[in-house]
């Protein structure tokens, strides 16, 4: 057969698959107005979930499983926005890795809001002005994004999710590497780049923004100015790709939460985060954490951080396999709440 033969196989086959989509929209739509009648929930992870592997395990190629996945995003992010339209604020401006993160686990078709910090993300979800936020909580190689668990002392809102996003650093110019001066980044993408930075940009001015899109935005508009950042940056500014994964070790992931004025329901495979405080004696974070051990329960992280109520006063953040909704997790959190100050469940939800 023909090129032109091909082709028009490709046109037929189209035909229909836009033809089957319209179809499952169309479907999606009723599901969405038996969702409002039931004041039930518009998105549910463990569905989502559930399509996801079962198409993965159909598969038989040559498309891969990341394709299909990709693929369905989209075609379930445009159900949603058809059942409800949904808003999701982000750690901005568009193109930081938080915004991917975002893009990553709902797709394009709903509406996003950038925000300029984490504390505006809490912010936008608890007014309701957005109905999930998305923000980082850790980094495989720097740790824990501290200010992102100080917002949970005071917020009311729910971990919803979980997203983990592979980092892929890149040295961003319109100049070439010779000719750079100064290269701006967020801190965290500057530490993660450290050791290739003193290698290829020995002297060279660091300056510190906040964040790496933001970097991108500022490279595209300075002379002999470059920017670490993500690939999708340099489209956004016409900015051509000098060096790519520049990052020091890998692999490089960084977590983010979605988070809500709701819960999601319990799925089999979920994460239970909380915090709590104890009381300033010896021993007694040991103690604290004797009711874990006593029904088997795994601590994937522990972490401590500044009341900021009182000197030397703690709250320990704590994730831990389960759902609060499990027998041995629900045991565990209610001997513990016996003998800490304070404790507070932020969540279970989806391992992602």
């Amino acid at each position: 057969m023909n090129l032109r033969g091909w082709r028009e196989k490709i046109d037929e086959i189209d035909k229909k698959i836009l033809e089957l989509i319209n179809s499952r929209a169309k479907i999606g739509m009723e599901i969405g107005k038996v969702k409002s009648k039931e004041a039930k929930a518009y998105l549910v992870p463990d569905r989502e979930r559930e399509i996801l592997k079962r198409l993965e395990q159909e598969n038989k190629g040559p498309l891969p499983e990341k394709s299909i996945r990709a693929i369905y995003r989209e075609i379930m992010s445009a159900s949603i926005a058809l059942q409800h339209p949904l808003c999701i604020a982000y750690l901005g401006p568009e193109a930081t890795f938080t915004h991917l993160a975002a893009l990553k686990r709902f797709g394009s078709s709903v509406d996003y809001l950038p925000g300029r910090s984490i504390a505006d993300i809490f912010m936008e979800v608890g007014k309701g002005r957005a109905d999930y936020g998305v923000v980082p909580i850790e980094n495989s190689m720097e740790g824990v994004i501290t200010h992102t668990l100080d917002m949970f002392i005071d917020s009311e809102l729910k971990i919803w999710a979980e997203v983990s996003l592979p980092i892929s650093h890149n040295l961003l110019s319109n100049a070439s590497l010779d000719k750079i001066e100064v290269v701006y980044s967020h801190p965290q993408a500057f530490a993660q780049c450290r050791l290739w930075i003193e290698s290829n940009l020995p002297g060279v001015a660091l300056e510190e923004v906040s964040s790496t899109a933001e970097a991108a935005r500022l490279a595209a508009s300075g002379k002999n100015s470059a920017a670490i950042a993500s690939d999708v940056a340099s489209e956004l500014y016409s900015l051509k790709i000098i060096a790519k994964d520049v990052e020091d070790s890998g692999p490089n992931f960084t977590r983010f939460l979605i988070v809500s004025k709701t819960s999601p329901e319990r799925t089999g495979c979920d994460k239970t985060s909380i915090m709590f405080s104890i009381k300033d004696r010896v021993g007694a974070l040991y103690d604290m954490l004797q009711p874990f051990r006593k029904y088997n329960i795994n601590l994937t992280k522990i972490e401590s951080r500044p009341s900021r109520r009182k000197a030397w006063d703690y709250f320990f953040f704590v994730d831990m396999e389960g759902h609060q909704k499990d027998a041995n997790v629900s045991h565990a959190l209610r001997e513990l709440e016996k003998e800490c100050v304070y404790l507070k469940i932020l969540g279970s939800y989806p391992v992602a």
